[in-house]
């Protein structure tokens, strides 16, 4: 009897000089128990020892290039088109690592599926409502399955420097995709990332493009809040 494979899952990493991580990565995508993975390394010409790892470890690899890029945004672009259709998208950070893939994942690819995340020794709970992902991005990438047939278009702005993906989870939100948790998807998150430093002109951008100028408003006195409320920590 032939077995039934599960719904196809892509995990794209991109990486520039990641010699120091990318081999915990890779480990992790082998190692994680789900039987339909292709795995996109998507390189932005690292002059280091990743091109090595990367060979090294080529027969668990679906597609992998090298080459300079307009930023990760743009190199996500890059993964995202490679990407097979009727899959589900997970991007994973150099260093970043998957520690669990949803048992019963359905191919039903109208849904976004999101988990936890361990960021260091610290667990990220996502939430999702419309307030909380007007305000900020409540979801991380490295528990975040998006169905390509959602957007078959690579769809991060690649002038964004960081929240890229917080701009797509609005827009998905605006669309009414239906977005549900799913309790073993989960992944670590190495800490200090490049979203680790809060750009929060660039989120204010976000939300006026997406949500308009109250919206906006309400984000600005919400980063202000959180900003005193840092403050008041150190004191």
């Amino acid at each position: 009897m032939t077995e039934v494979r599960p719904p196809l899952i892509t995990i794209i990493t991109v990486v520039y000089n990641g010699e120091a991580t990318l081999e915990d990565t890779i480990r992790s995508v082998i190692d994680v128990k789900y039987k339909n993975i292709n795995y996109i390394i998507i390189d932005g010409g690292s002059r280091d020892g990743t091109i090595d790892i990367i060979k090294r470890f080529a027969s668990y690899i679906y597609c992998w290039i090298s080459e300079p890029d307009k930023g990760i945004y743009d190199a996500m672009n890059k993964g995202w088109k490679i990407a097979e259709t009727n899959s589900y998208i997970l991007f994973l950070g150099a260093g970043d690592k998957v520690l669990s893939l949803p048992k019963n994942l359905k191919d039903d690819y109208s849904k976004v599926f999101y988990g936890d995340v361990f960021i260091g020794d610290k667990l990220f709970k996502p939430t999702h409502n419309r307030l909380r992902l007007t305000l900020g991005n409540t979801l991380h990438h490295q528990a975040l399955l998006i169905p390509k047939a959602l957007n078959e278009e690579p769809p991060f702005g690649i002038n964004y420097k960081i929240y890229g993906d917080f701009d797509l989870n609005q827009r998905l939100m605006k669309e009414k995709v239906k977005f549900e948790y799913c309790k073993d998807l989960k992944s670590y998150a190495l800490p200090g990332g490049v979203s680790a430093d809060k750009l929060n002109d660039e989120m204010l951008g976000i939300v006026k493009k997406n949500f308009g100028r109250v919206a906006t408003a309400i984000a600005f006195c919400y980063y202000t809040l959180q900003k005193f409320k840092q403050l008041l920590q150190k004191i």
